[in-house]
C-alpha cells in the first residue's frame, strides 16, 4: 500500500466513465517538451510528475522532456533567455509557468502586470516563430497560513489577476490556457472550509509546495492539457469468457475453485507519487487520474482477494466486482505494478537530476568570477563552456533510452481468489 495512506475502494461504472482520449492531449508521439518557470519548476517536482504521468500512460511514445526553471525569474527573463534554453533543445512543445515573482508580492499594479505581459508575449513571438506548439499554465495560488473560510486573499488577488493576463495571452496567440490557479484554490478552500483552524495541506513553504501540493500542481495541469484518465479496464465473467475490454490484453483464462486467474498486458501504466498521498485526503488525485478497472460478473457471493503478481491489491465483494473496481491504488502499493513505477521514476530523476545538476546549473548558469579572466580570456572560457554543454547534452540520449527501457511492458498474472 502507498506508504500513510489506507486502502480505499473505488468502485467505478466503466460504460459511465468519461475520459479524454489520446488524441486530445496536448503532448503528441514525438515529442520535445521544454519546462519553463521560476523556482517552483526548478524544484523538479510538479514537472516530474507531469512528466512520470506522461510517459507512464503513453509507454510506447518517443518523449523528451527538459526543465529550465530558474530560481527567482520572471516572464522577462524567460523571453531573455528563451534562444538559450529552449531553443537549444528544438522543442515541439512547452509550458510556461510564471507570474509567482511577477507580482512582486504585492498588490496589483499595471507597473507589475505590464512587464509580465510583455515577458510573456515576447516568449509567444518566439515560440510562433519556431512553431513551438504553447501551454500557458497560470500560477498555482499561495497555501498560507492566514485563518479564514478563503484564500483568495492579499496576494493571491493578484495572481488571479495574473492569471487572467495568461488567458488573454493564450487567446491572442492561439496557444493552449492552463488554469491551476482555481483548481488548486478550490481544494485550499474545501479544507478550510471543514473547520475553523486552517494547517497547510501543501507541505513545503506557502510559495514553494512540497510533494503534495506540487502532485495537486501537476494534476491541475494534466487536466488542462486533456490528460485522458484511462490507463486500461477488462471485464470478464465467472465462467472465464472475456467480454470488454480497453488499453489492455487478457490471455490465459482459468476458471477454478471459484474464482479466476489470467494474465493481463496493459498498454500504460498507472502512477502517483508516494511522497504526495498526504494530499488524497483532500483532493483524490490518485484515482481521479488512474482508471486502472476490473470487472468480474457472475461471481458468487462473498469476498474475493484480486492479486497481481501474487500480491494482494485489494478484497472486494462479488457485488463490487461486478459493478467495477478500480485497482490502481492497490497496484501502485505492491507487486510488479509498483515496481515498474518505482524504476520508472528512478530513471526520470537520474535523468532530470545529470541535465540540472550537470548541464542546467553546472555550466550553463555558471559565471565564473571576474579574476578568472585575467588567467583565461572570455571568448576562450566561454568557447570551453559551449564545448562541455555540447559534450554533456550528448550523454542525455542514454539516459532519456533508460527511461524507455523501464516503460517496456510485461504481462502480469491476476488472480481472483475466493475468501474461505
Amino acid at each position: 500500500m502507498l506508504p500513510g495512506v489506507r486502502w480505499c475502494l473505488v468502485v467505478v461504472a466503466l460504460c459511465g466513465t468519461a475520459s479524454a482520449s489520446a488524441a486530445e492531449f496536448f503532448f503528441k508521439n514525438g515529442d520535445t517538451v521544454v519546462m519553463i518557470g521560476d523556482s517552483i519548476t526548478e524544484q523538479h517536482l510538479y514537472s516530474n510528475y507531469v512528466e512520470m504521468w506522461t510517459v507512464t500512460r503513453f509507454p510506447g511514445w518517443k518523449l523528451t522532456f527538459r526543465n529550465v526553471g530558474i530560481g527567482g525569474d520572471r516572464s522577462t527573463g524567460g523571453n531573455a533567455r528563451f534562444a538559450r534554453d529552449i531553443l537549444l533543445h528544438k522543442p515541439t512543445a512547452m509550458t510556461v509557468d510564471f507570474g509567482m515573482n511577477d507580482g512582486s508580492y504585492r498588490a496589483f499594479g499595471e507597473e507589475t502586470f505590464k512587464p509580465y505581459m510583455d515577458g510573456l508575449q515576447g516568449m509567444a513571438n518566439q515560440a510562433k516563430a519556431a512553431n513551438i506548439r504553447t501551454a500557458w499554465v497560470t500560477p498555482q495560488p499561495l497555501d498560507n497560513a492566514e485563518q479564514g473560510p478563503t484564500a483568495l486573499t492579499g496576494y493571491n488577488q493578484t495572481l488571479e489577476k495574473f492569471s487572467e493576463g495568461v488567458k488573454a495571452i493564450a487567446d491572442k496567440n492561439g496557444g493552449l490556457f492552463v488554469d491551476q490557479f482555481h483548481p488548486y484554490l478550490t481544494v485550499l478552500d474545501r479544507v478550510r472550509g471543514k473547520g475553523p483552524k486552517y494547517d497547510r495541506i501543501t507541505a513545503g513553504d506557502a510559495v514553494h509546495p512540497g510533494p503534495p501540493g506540487q502532485a495537486l500542481m501537476a494534476a491541475s495541469i494534466l487536466k488542462g492539457l486533456s490528460f485522458p484518465a484511462l490507463v486500461s479496464s477488462a471485464e470478464l465473467d465467472a465462467t472465464g469468457k472475456v467480454g470488454a475490454v480497453q488499453n489492455c490484453k487478457i490471455d490465459g483464462v482459468v476458471a477454478k475453485e471459484g474464482g479466476l486467474s489470467f494474465t493481463r498486458l496493459d498498454g500504460a501504466l498507472p502512477f502517483f507519487p508516494a511522497d504526495a498521498v498526504s494530499i488524497l485526503p483532500s483532493a483524490p488525485i490518485l484515482e481521479e487520474l488512474n482508471q486502472y478497472s476490473l470487472k468480474v460478473t457472475g461471481l458468487a457471493a462473498g469476498k474475493y482477494e484480486v492479486r497481481i503478481g501474487g500480491k494482494k491489491v485489494a478484497t472486494l465483494t462479488a457485488e463490487e466486482l461486478a459493478a467495477g473496481a478500480n485497482l490502481a491504488a492497490g497496484a501502485l502499493a505492491d507487486g510488479p505494478i509498483a515496481d515498474q513505477v518505482k524504476a520508472v521514476r528512478a530513471a526520470v530523476e537520474a535523468k532530470n537530476r545529470f541535465h540540472h545538476d550537470m548541464i542546467f546549473r553546472g555550466v550553463v548558469l555558471s559565471n565564473p568570477p571576474e579574476w578568472v579572466y585575467a588567467i583565461i580570456p572570455q571568448n576562450e572560457l566561454e568557447a570551453k563552456k559551449q564545448a562541455l554543454i555540447k559534450e554533456r547534452l550528448g550523454k542525455l540520449p542514454a539516459l532519456d533510452a533508460d527511461v524507455a527501457k523501464t516503460l517496456v511492458m510485461k504481462a502480469n498474472t491476476f488472480e481472483i481468489v475466493p475468501v474461505k
